[in-house]
């Protein structure tokens, strides 16, 4: 559907994210970006998510020819201002499962786009409010057991199994499995880094 007119390069070894955008025929090299992701004493999420794409689009795009675009991306789920990374372990994913049980909680995924030659450097964020619905212990526990959780941001995968957890969503779904998309090609589009194809 899209052609790039460049280069594409994700800084994320996300495969969720690279799919959202072969979807939409853009196909990109993806390279993780080796930075410290541990929030600052204070940081809001947004500000963190904000600079962790930042600083994942320039460490990439230092690395890359100048010109193509760099897209780096992070997703945080946060709860009471409180940030939920990824699990470290079961013990960990349970917890996290267990203090967004029967809530509302907000995902939040900021991207930034680079590219150097044009000195072209925007950076965004998109928030979806997502609800779970309420299950016994039981229940969270088996999920935590399956191996879904642990690489996941809030310990839970809405494009997986663990969208049974979610009784109802506000905002951008494509948001919370990593990328939003709709705003991402907008500024795509006005930027001509893209192009449809005909």
């Amino acid at each position: 559907m899209f052609v790039a007119t460049c280069q594409f390069i994700l800084a994320s070894a996300s495969p969720r994210r690279r799919q959202l955008l072969q979807a939409l025929g853009l196909h990109c090299d993806c390279f993780a970006a080796d930075i410290d992701e541990t929030p600052l004493h204070g940081e809001t999420p947004v500000a963190f998510a904000m600079r962790m794409a930042g600083a994942k689009a320039d460490a990439v795009a230092a690395t890359q020819a100048p010109s193509a675009c760099v897209i780096g991306a992070d997703t945080v789920v946060c709860i009471d201002d409180h940030i939920l990374g990824k699990p470290a372990d079961r013990r960990e994913a349970m917890h996290f499962l267990q203090l967004l049980n029967g809530r509302t909680h907000t995902v939040i995924t900021a991207y930034a786009l680079r590219v150097r030659e044009r000195h072209l450097e925007v950076s965004q964020y998109a928030s979806t409010l997502v609800r779970f619905g309420h299950f016994t212990n039981s229940v969270l526990q088996a999920y935590a057991n399956t191996d879904e959780p642990l690489d996941k941001a809030g310990a839970y995968a809405i494009q997986g199994c663990g969208a049974f957890l979610v009784a109802a969503l506000n905002g951008s779904s494509t948001n919370v499995i990593g990328l939003p998309v709709h705003d991402l090609i907008k500024h795509l589009l006005a930027h001509r880094l893209i192009k449809t194809e005909i």
